[in-house]
């Protein structure tokens, strides 16, 4: 340990700066961890080089990219080969929502409109965030109420006009008044200042360590549009961003869309002719047209499916860090599983080693009833005790709960494996009682007809969304939206339509701590109700698969569904 070094970084730091440093050097967090929240509160990566090697550790914080025939940053080094066009296959957009940039729900209207608009704080070859988007910068003040942009210079929106601080908080207020899935209760219209063309100062309700997250890549609706874009407007019909494509055509019936390179893009000139991204209704189906080299890239595709992919090898597999998962929910206020006890006897039925066998052949790992992953560092492993299945236990609870079988059907989209899923569920279920059949439709309708369908309000956001359900979440860095979005009382995707004050109370003290023990104490107390109440299951996290073909190079897709080609090339 090289306590001089040491001494002289903890007194060039602030308050939220210093606790992340201690808490590294006294090892309570390990490295990777330690560049991820670093990043994320605005440490630079040479200044995170120098705490580690002060702390007798390697000074590399090498980010991972580079080349290979199998990547698990989900990211291959470029060729720098000009021209072409490459063609994507992707998730089909939800019809309900179009190109709308605040509105939107799913990956495959994600990748399209990020090709032309782009977020505050972008995503580098690692999978965490990093200052490659629009803001160079970024900083709290002492109690993280308070968080200050730079923004990149030079920056032209498509059609010349200058890129400013006004297009950020004008965007900013939009989403505060969508009540935007990561950023509803953290900021209000109003929250943010402009004190030049450069500078964008954003006062929070409450304090918050994790806002650079909120603001990037992975708060997929936070893409930044002009100041004077009106909520509501859609991609194809204002096709105006400061992004490397600019949108020439989109089929709203097919869902392909096509881009051309925008010359005044702050990145350069890109080194493809064109872009083409073409839905798909189902991944069985892109994988198919990416074996016969229809298309170049696919966005996503299971194990499931997708062994003839893993095993060719002229396709390069990518698997980006992963916290993707399934939440199967329960309407808790209306229908048959009202009663915690029941919702948690189907809990007990779950055989989640099966899942991870059977369905992503273990490319996942066990989960336990919260949207939390074991690596993070607030994660509390001593906070409830693993659910296994334990059929003689989900007879008793229904036997408590006055219940002698429970007939109903479980809704879900024809996404990847989830029928899959719900099948498993089906068989494991029905030896305790649960009569339990699949009632799937088309994924672009199951998000506004069976999980969340509009009209809900205050604590009923909700109301019509079905009694039984699974529902697929993409990965974030930190679960801040898991938890605000999907669970929190009014939260915008609560199709559990759950409200607890105690779990609520607890996710204003995750989210006003600043440092790492502050975060693991209140996520302990969310495990622990998260497990007595029971409403959803979260039965596994899985890798995230995407890839292209050996003669692609330059892609990053991350487990949001963005594929990012700004570097891509492609062989002739």
């Amino acid at each position: 340990m090289n306590w001089k070094r040491f001494d002289s970084l903890r007194q060039d730091s602030g308050a939220i700066e210093l606790d992340l440093i201690e808490a590294y050097a006294q090892r309570r967090i390990d490295r990777r961890n330690f560049v991820k929240r670093g990043t994320i509160v605005g440490l630079s990566m040479p200044f995170m080089a120098s705490v580690i090697a002060a702390c007798g550790d390697s000074d590399s914080t090498d980010d991972g990219g580079g080349g290979s025939s199998t990547n698990n940053n989900g990211f291959t080094q470029s060729t720098g080969t000009k021209g072409g066009t490459l063609i994507v296959a992707q998730q089909e957009g939800d019809a309900n929502t179009g190109l709308d940039p605040v509105a939107m729900l799913d990956l495959g209207t994600y990748n399209v409109c990020s090709q032309q608009f782009e977020y505050l704080v972008g995503v580098g070859s690692d999978g965490n965030i990093t200052n490659n988007a629009l803001a160079t910068d970024w900083s709290p003040n002492d109690d993280g109420t308070v968080w200050t942009f730079t923004l990149r210079e030079g920056v032209q929106w498509s059609d010349g006009n200058p890129f400013t601080s006004a297009d950020v908080a004008a965007t900013l207020d939009r989403l505060a008044e969508a009540g935007n899935a990561g950023l509803g209760g953290v900021i209000d219209v109003g929250s943010t200042e402009t004190p030049d063309d450069l500078t964008a100062v954003v006062t929070l309700i409450d304090a918050n360590g994790n806002f650079p997250v909120l603001v990037s890549t992975f708060n997929a609706q936070a893409l930044i549009t002009p100041a004077d874009y009106s909520s509501g407007t859609t991609l194809d019909e204002r096709a105006v961003g400061t992004g490397a494509w600019i949108l020439d055509d989109f089929d709203s019936a097919s869902f392909v869309a096509r881009f051309s390179p925008n010359p005044n893009w702050w990145g350069g000139e890109v080194n493809l002719e064109g872009l083409e991204l073409q839905g798909f209704a189902d991944i069985a189906t892109a994988v198919v047209a990416m074996s016969a080299r229809q298309v170049d890239v696919v966005q996503q595709f299971s194990v499931l499916g997708g062994e003839g992919l893993i095993a060719d090898e002229s396709f390069t597999v990518l698997t980006p860090p992963a916290s993707n998962h399934r939440q199967v929910w329960f309407n808790v206020r209306d229908g048959q599983f009202t009663d915690n006890r029941v919702r948690q006897a189907l809990a007990y039925t779950l055989d989640r080693d099966q899942m991870v066998s059977t369905l992503f052949n273990g490319r996942a790992e066990v989960a336990n009833d919260h949207p939390v992953l074991s690596s993070l560092p607030f994660f509390d492993e001593d906070a409830t005790p693993q659910r296994t299945r334990d059929i003689d236990k989900a007879k008793s609870l229904l036997s408590d709960a006055g219940v002698e079988e429970i007939t109903a059907e479980i809704h879900v989209g024809n996404l990847q494996e989830i029928p899959d899923l719900a099948d498993i569920i089906v068989g494991n279920a029905q030896e305790a009682g649960f009569n339990l059949t699949v009632a799937q439709q088309d994924n672009d309708t199951f998000y506004g007809d069976s999980w969340c369908p509009e009209g809900g309000e205050g604590d009923m956001p909700c109301p019509g969304s079905d009694e039984l359900g699974i529902v697929d979440y993409g990965h974030r860095p930190v679960p801040d939206i898991f938890f605000s979005s999907a669970l929190a009382t009014g939260g915008v995707w609560n199709s559990s339509n759950y409200a607890n004050a105690d779990f609520d109370a607890q996710l204003l003290a995750y989210r006003t701590a600043v440092d790492v023990d502050g975060q693991k104490a209140a996520v302990g107390e969310i495990q622990k109700i998260l497990h007595e109440d029971t409403p959803a299951c979260y039965p596994y996290f899985f890798n995230y698969l995407g890839g292209h073909d050996d003669g692609v190079s330059g892609v990053q897709i991350t487990s949001l569904g963005h594929v990012i080609t700004t570097k891509a090339s492609k062989e002739a």
